[in-house]
């Protein structure tokens, strides 16, 4: 199922790094910025803004990112898993390695009880990978894994204990690239892993390089290849999305599951608007070598 289409969307919609999901029939989108906003809809087509998630910086960000502005949340991934809802998400500063991802939950987002089950997983200057953009998946056999990552040694993937869902056992590496390579988001469809990123650089308006690009694996923990079959962690990545017209450096991007279908969401840097950043959503159609693209 699938047809790559685009949503015509309207309402509210600033974004950057978006997660999607649905719960009773409403959608809800959240996304990087103070405190954890997002929006709602009941359509997913006309989106309405929500009040941030944290009213205040929690404590602990100070350990771990002395350096962080105020409530400033980065790429938020929200799954349901076991009866709650699970919201990860990374709190760093623009081009550093002293990051950390963290975590809250609720028992549904319609009723916003959140709360803050602390930290994942950290990362300091001397690590050579990022722990930002984290990416809550789950396999075939039900069991919960974690990927995260962004330039440097790239893409890394963990296991998740589902009584903590907190990292148990090594770290995998999935792909790296230079120039940049980050948002992984981990899907399964048909006998194969996808793990889609986004590379190049973003957050520079219409001179953003961000593009939407994909490789696919038979074991969730690699290796992951190309069209070409080139290895993911030698720079392979097969495109998916990039410029489209008035559309500049899709990425960030999000895939939630629903009947059959993998909903994609996305920013990109509208080129109408002073390259403000725009939240697009679009079905993922599927070629019949079993590769995503977009329209």
């Amino acid at each position: 199922m699938g047809d790559g289409a685009q949503w015509n969307l309207s309402g509210n919609l600033g974004t950057h790094d978006p997660t999607i999901i649905e719960e009773n029939g409403v959608w809800w989108e959240f996304q990087t910025g103070l405190g954890i906003y997002g929006k709602r809809s009941t359509d997913g087509r006309q989106w309405d803004p929500l009040p941030s998630i944290f009213a205040n910086k929690l404590n602990w960000w100070a350990n771990y990112v002395p350096n962080q502005e105020g409530r400033d949340v980065w790429a938020p991934d929200i799954h349901y898993f076991n009866g709650r809802v699970w919201m990860y998400y990374s709190i760093s500063t623009f081009g550093s390695r002293q990051s950390a991802i963290g975590l809250t939950s609720a028992s549904s987002i319609a009723a916003g009880d959140w709360r803050d089950d602390g930290l994942v997983v950290n990362t300091t200057p001397a690590d050579d990978y990022n722990a930002i953009d984290p990416n809550l998946f789950i396999d075939p056999q039900g069991d919960p894994w974690l990927a995260f990552g962004s330039w440097s040694s790239g893409i890394k993937l963990t296991r998740i204990n589902p009584a903590t869902m907190k990292p148990s056992g090594q770290l995998y590496s999935l792909a790296r690239r230079d120039g940049g390579i980050e948002a992984p988001t981990l899907v399964y469809r048909d006998g194969f892993y996808y793990l889609f990123v986004s590379v190049g650089t973003c957050c520079a308006g219409v001179d953003s390089t961000y593009r939407i690009m994909v490789g696919r694996s038979q074991q969730v923990t690699g290796p992951y290849v190309d069209k070409n079959g080139v290895n993911m962690m030698q720079g392979g990545v097969s495109l998916v999305k990039g410029n489209d017209g008035r559309w500049i450096g899709p990425g960030g991007q999000d895939i939630h599951v629903q009947d059959g279908q993998y909903i994609i969401a996305y920013h990109v840097y509208d080129a109408n608007n002073d390259g403000a950043p725009v939240l697009r959503i679009a079905t993922l159609g599927w070629d019949e070598q079993g590769w995503p693209f977009l329209k």
